[in-house]
């Protein structure tokens, strides 16, 4: 079961939290790159946290998954609107300066695979499988 958040709208540039998303592994556990993330010097490290707080969040709360089960499947950082402001040079001309805002989507799974619902365990695919081949 896929569980997603997403934070938008973020003051930093998409290239700043794309460096300290690539350094979180695909695979990686969801509360390993919590404390990875909380040791990072880079200020960009904070707002992606708390999107993976607020992701596993929503898996305890609305699907009953244990936290130590979440794994990180895939975070996608976007682009957001950009301001546009001017810094002043010489000869009374000037130059424009963009401030870019990043939209941030974090999709965790579940670690297991499987999935209780009532007394009944599901098991869950993860990947597309192909139709089997038959006779024709």
């Amino acid at each position: 079961m896929l569980i997603t958040a997403k934070s938008k709208y973020i003051g930093i540039s998409p290239e700043k939290l794309r460096l300290v998303a690539r350094a979180i592994k695909k695979n990686f556990s969801a509360e390993k790159s919590l404390i990875y993330l909380d040791q990072i010097p880079q200020k960009s490290g904070m707002p992606l946290a708390k999107t993976i707080r607020q992701a596993i969040a929503n898996a305890v709360n609305n699907t009953k998954q244990k936290s130590e089960d979440l794994k990180i499947k895939r975070i996608q950082i976007d682009e957001g609107p950009f301001l546009k402001r001017f810094k002043p040079v010489s000869r009374g001309t000037a130059h424009s300066i963009k401030r870019r805002t990043s939209h941030i989507t974090v999709i965790l799974e579940a670690g297991s695979g499987k999935l209780e619902v009532g007394n009944k365990k599901l098991e869950v695919r993860s990947e597309k499988q192909e139709p089997k081949k038959g006779k024709k």
